[in-house]
């Protein structure tokens, strides 16, 4: 008995929904390689096999006359080589799979029915070409909010007149390190450690972005604006040491292998996506989402007992007007709403690997959970982010449902063979930083595991672990900054966007993080100004009446020359209720703790 065919055939049963979905997708996945028929066409060519047989599995027919059936026809169909090894030399694992197999194949209105439920009725290549179009733009508007928002505080922060200057930071790494300096602190900056080099990296990360938005050559664009931004994330010190400058690190680093090697980027000219990256992306996600629940569970009381919502949005860095309207509702809402966060942040992200509607569906979950942040709280370009990378968990085929086709653009594809070196060195790279990434993960969720030790890829700031508020801060103390000439009156220094003036509304910032309002926020749990190393240069900068500082806050109350002293005290603030802010005005209201800093001068 031999096939007919110069190529394997593999039969299957065309009467069945279940088989003809499946076989489509597998049409999809094997191309040219394989032929198909439906028995009840050719079943007459092969009378060796008897005609249960092919009503009870497939049969995968070779040119010499081999005959497969079941779960073994399929992988050697698929052609996977890890689950034929598996197959083949793992025991138990054939056993396993064709019981399996024979127990859908009795099953099959069942299965096909939840096949229907959990991918739809499309039969067509799954493509994730309009997916990772909006993701690389988006990515590109992140990209440039950070730089933008960067940009107009940099000099103030770390500038040659700023609070932490990086030309004295390069020097003392540079003193302790000696040559190892330079992968310590990986930076263009070493190049020229000017201000005029802190003004090119911004200027020269703005329009990277705008490259990136326009599709312009996206593999080295991504390029530039991770070694850009690296370099600025470096030297930041205390100013940017947040989760999220190391986020868009790491999804910048993967997407410079996601995007296509192309001149420009557009889906008149289309390819797919590495499938490798993607899963990394996707990786990503998940490691962000469920890193940021299990550390709450693991790490603080107030969350395990569903009380953290009743101090969350008066004591978080940067509150908004809506967080404090949500912070006025019942605790009852409180706990529901925290019993929903768990479920988003670590039941949601395992739909990241499951079927099509099932992701779709996280992809919902974990969208709204962002939006509902960003309603209630200030975190900067972290949500939007978050929201980018969620953008790939939906393939071509559902936005199609979607959007209208008004909206849907059309997608060409192109026509050319991929280059093997290029699959061989991507898929290096994606092994490499799967492992490193999984290291990380594994090593926050199980402490004693004894894992192998990664940290010669911190510096670089692209395999990370997350895991926002781990620890709820439970009040909510605030360090007001005054000048004085004559020690008697004091004149306050008002900030621009964190707390001060009780009858201020909290207001909307983001996507703009104003890093040093942040920074006060973490100089206040510190309770001292001696735990705060950068305290005392920022104070200094005030007698000095330092210009470039000065213009991080909302006003300077000395227009005229700095004060002779400054001084700092710590204030305990809290939200008013309902009755307080419609009869008196005030959204805050404050208790005096003590001195943060006592009066101090220049000498």
């Amino acid at each position: 008995m031999q096939s007919q065919s110069s190529k394997p055939l593999l039969v299957y049963d065309s009467a069945c929904d279940f088989c003809r979905y499946w076989i489509t997708q597998w049409q999809h996945v094997t191309g040219d390689r394989i032929d198909y028929a439906p028995y009840q066409e050719v079943a007459e060519q092969f009378p060796e096999i008897p005609l249960s047989a092919f009503e009870n599995s497939v049969q995968l027919i070779f040119e010499n006359g081999t005959v497969l059936s079941g779960a073994e026809a399929v992988l050697r169909a698929l052609n996977n080589g890890f689950l034929l090894w598996c197959y083949y030399h793992l025991p138990g694992f054939a056993k396993v799979s064709e019981t399996v197999y024979r127990l859908i194949a009795r099953h099959r209105p069942f299965f096909s029915a939840m096949t229907r439920w959990l991918w739809g009725t499309q039969t067509e290549k799954t493509t994730l070409c309009f997916s990772r179009w909006l993701f690389l733009r988006a990515l590109g508007g992140i990209y440039l909010i950070a730089f933008l928002s960067l940009w107009v505080q940099i000099h103030g922060l770390v500038g040659s007149n700023g609070i932490l200057p990086a030309d004295q930071f390069l020097t003392a790494v540079h003193q302790q390190a000696g040559s190892s300096s330079y992968y310590v602190v990986p930076t263009l900056f070493w190049l020229n450690p000017s201000d005029f080099f802190l003004h090119f990296l911004c200027a020269g990360g703005v329009v990277l972005s705008l490259v990136l938005i326009a599709g312009f050559f996206p593999p080295f664009t991504l390029a530039g604006l991770w070694i850009f931004y690296l370099s600025l994330v470096s030297i930041g010190q205390a100013f940017l040491s947040f989760q999220w400058d190391v986020l868009l690190l790491e999804a910048g680093l993967l997407a410079i292998f996601f995007a296509p090697l192309q001149i420009r980027h557009t889906l008149s000219r289309a390819s797919q996506p590495s499938v490798a990256f993607l899963w990394l992306l996707r990786w990503l996600l998940f490691r962000l989402m469920f890193a940021s629940g299990f550390v709450k569970l693991a790490s603080d009381e107030v969350w395990r007992n569903l009380t953290a919502l009743n101090f969350h949005y008066e004591t978080q860095p940067l509150p908004t007007s809506i967080g404090w309207y949500v912070h006025q509702l019942p605790e009852w809402f409180q706990k529901i709403s925290i019993i929903g966060m768990f479920g988003v942040e670590l039941v949601v992200p395992f739909l990241i690997f499951a079927p099509r509607r099932l992701r779709t569906a996280g992809c919902i979950g974990l969208v709204g959970l962002q939006v509902l942040i960003i309603l209630t709280g200030n975190y900067c370009f972290f949500n939007l982010l978050t929201i980018a990378l969620c953008l790939l968990l939906i393939d071509d085929t559902t936005w199609r449902g979607l959007l209208s086709k008004r909206f849907m653009p059309t997608i060409q594809f192109l026509k050319q063979p991929p280059c093997r070196y290029r699959r061989a060195f991507i898929g290096v790279v994606a092994t490499l930083l799967l492992l490193l990434s999984g290291i990380r993960f594994s090593g926050q969720l199980f402490r004693e595991a004894g894992l192998p030790d990664v940290a010669w890829i911190t510096p670089f700031r692209s395999v990370n672990t997350y895991g926002l508020f781990a620890d709820m801060t439970e009040s909510r103390p605030e360090i007001i900054v005054e000048g004085s000439n004559d020690r008697i009156l004091w004149k306050t220094y008002q900030f621009r966007w964190k707390p001060g003036e009780l009858t201020n509304a909290p207001k909307w910032v983001a996507p703009h993080q104003p890093r040093l309002d942040w920074q006060m926020w973490f100089a206040a749990l510190q309770g001292d100004y001696q735990n705060t190393y950068w305290f005392l240069n920022f104070m200094g900068s005030l007698l000095q009446g330092n210009s470039e500082v000065l213009k991080l806050l909302a006003e300077n109350p000395f227009p005229d020359a700095p004060p002779r002293y400054v001084r700092a005290t710590l204030y305990d603030y809290h939200f008013t209720d309902l009755a307080t802010k419609r009869s008196e005005g005030m959204w805050w209201d404050r208790e005096r703790i003590k001195i943060f800093c006592p009066a101090i001068s220049l000498r």
